[in-house]
C-alpha cells in the first residue's frame, strides 16, 4: 500500500508540473496562442511596419491599438486555417502555383526578386502564405458565400423600404472603373496581390488589362483580381450610380469618358491624379422612379443584400469559432498588467517564427485576408446606392 501510495503521489506531482508549465506564461515574444499554436511578436511586427512605415509615426499608445488591431486579425486567421484543414479544405499544390503565377504575371523575374526583397519575403515563404490564403478562400466559399440565398420577397421587401431612393431626380450614370497606380499601396486589397510599384510596372499592368477587355475578358472579375482601387476592387469596380451634377463637379477627364460611352462599353487608358484607369458604363438611368421590375434595380438590391449577409454570416463563424477556441491574448494582458514597455517600444527581433498567416488581397505584407468580426465591412468601404436600405 505504502509502495502504492508513493506512485500515486509521484504520478500527482507529475501531473501538477505538466498543468504548471500550461498555465506558465510563454517567453515575451508570444503574443497569443491559439488551440497551442503561438503568434509570435515577430509575425505582428512584419504587417505593422509594412502598413504603418512612415514618417509620422504614431505614438506609443497608438502603436499599441494597432498592433492589438492585427494581433486579432491574426488570431482570425489561425482559428480559420484550423476549420480548413478540419474539413479537408486546404490548397492543393496546384491551386498555389497558379495563384502564384498570377500575382508574378506583372513583373519580370528581376523585378519580382527585388519586390520580393523589398518585403522581406522568400519564395517559400510566398508560396506557404498563398497556401494560407487559398484555404482560407476555400473555406470561407464552402462555409459562407455558397450558402447565401436572396429570395424575390426580400428584394420586394428592401424595395418598398426605400422606394424613394429610386425616385430619380437627374439622370444618373451607373459606372465601374479599373485603377492602377505606379506606387506601393498597403491598403489595395484585389484578389491577385496585384499592386504596380513603378510607372513602368503601372503602364505595362494596365495595357495588360485593356488587352484582356478587348478580348472579352469579364470587367468586374478583372477589377476584383487587378484594381488597386482599396474601395472598388471588392465590388469588381462598381462605383455606383453617379448623378449628372456630381459629374460635372468631378474630374473633367473622367465626366467625359463617361459621357462618350454607351451601356456596356468601355474607356480607353485614362490618366487620372496619378493613376491609370480603365471605366465601363454600366447603364444610364433617366429621372423618374425606377421601377422594381427593372432588372438593374433587382440587381442593385440583390447585390446589397447578398454583401450583408456575407458580412453578417462571416462575422458570426468567426464568433463561433472563437467561442470554442482556446484563446489567450498575452499582448492585451502585458498592455493592462504594464509589466513592460508598450509594443511600440519592444525589439521586433524575436527567434524564428513558425509558419506566418495567410496573406490577404491586399499586399503581400497585410493581415487578415477577410474582413473581421468588429468591423466586416471594412474601413471606408462605400456601396451602390442601394445599400441604403433597411
Amino acid at each position: 500500500m505504502l509502495k502504492r501510495f508513493v506512485v500515486l503521489a509521484v504520478v500527482a506531482a507529475a501531473c501538477m508540473s505538466v498543468a504548471c508549465q500550461r498555465k506558465a506564461a510563454p517567453g515575451p515574444n508570444v503574443w497569443a496562442m491559439v488551440n497551442g499554436h503561438p503568434i509570435l511578436e515577430q509575425q505582428v511586427e512584419r504587417y505593422y511596419r509594412s502598413q504603418y512605415n512612415r514618417p509620422q509615426h504614431p505614438s506609443p499608445e497608438e502603436a499599441a491599438y494597432i498592433k492589438l488591431d492585427i494581433l486579432d486579425d491574426l488570431i482570425n486567421n489561425e482559428l480559420l486555417l484550423e476549420q480548413a484543414q478540419k474539413l479537408g479544405l486546404q490548397a492543393t499544390d496546384s491551386e498555389v502555383e497558379q495563384r502564384f503565377a498570377e500575382l508574378k504575371a506583372p513583373y519580370s523575374d528581376a523585378q519580382f526578386e527585388k519586390e520580393l526583397a523589398q518585403r522581406g519575403l522568400t519564395v517559400d515563404e510566398l508560396k506557404n502564405d498563398l497556401r494560407q490564403r487559398v484555404s482560407i478562400d476555400n473555406l470561407i466559399r464552402r462555409e459562407i458565400t455558397s450558402k447565401i440565398q436572396v429570395s424575390e420577397k426580400e428584394i420586394e421587401a428592401a424595395y418598398n423600404r426605400n422606394r424613394a431612393d429610386y425616385d430619380v431626380a437627374e439622370p444618373e450614370y451607373h459606372v465601374a472603373q479599373i485603377v492602377v497606380t505606379p506606387y506601393r499601396d498597403a491598403e489595395v486589397r484585389n484578389q491577385k496581390n496585384s499592386d504596380a510599384t513603378t510607372p513602368a510596372q503601372a503602364i505595362r499592368k494596365i495595357h495588360m488589362l485593356l488587352a484582356k477587355l478587348r478580348g472579352g475578358a469579364d470587367f468586374a472579375t478583372l477589377a476584383r483580381d487587378y484594381s488597386e482601387d482599396p474601395v472598388t476592387a471588392s465590388t469588381g469596380g462598381d462605383l455606383g450610380f453617379i448623378s449628372a451634377s456630381s459629374l460635372n463637379q468631378g474630374n473633367p477627364a473622367l465626366k467625359q469618358a463617361v459621357l462618350a460611352l454607351k451601356p456596356g462599353q468601355i474607356s480607353g487608358i485614362l490618366h487620372v491624379k496619378n493613376s491609370y484607369r480603365i471605366i465601363k458604363l454600366i447603364a444610364v438611368i433617366k429621372p423618374g422612379q425606377r421601377p422594381l421590375s427593372d432588372p438593374s434595380v433587382q440587381q442593385e438590391i440583390r447585390q446589397t443584400l447578398r454583401q450583408r449577409k456575407e458580412q453578417l454570416l462571416h462575422a458570426a463563424y468567426l464568433t463561433t469559432l472563437r467561442d470554442q477556441a482556446h484563446i489567450t491574448n498575452y499582448l492585451a494582458q502585458r498592455i493592462l498588467a504594464a509589466d513592460g514597455p508598450l509594443p511600440a517600444e519592444q525589439s521586433a527581433s524575436a527567434p524564428g517564427s513558425t509558419s506566418e498567416p495567410a496573406v490577404p488581397s491586399s499586399s503581400m505584407n497585410s493581415p487578415a485576408g477577410q474582413p473581421s468580426a468588429k468591423s466586416p465591412a471594412g474601413p471606408g468601404q462605400t456601396a451602390p446606392k442601394a445599400s441604403s436600405q433597411n
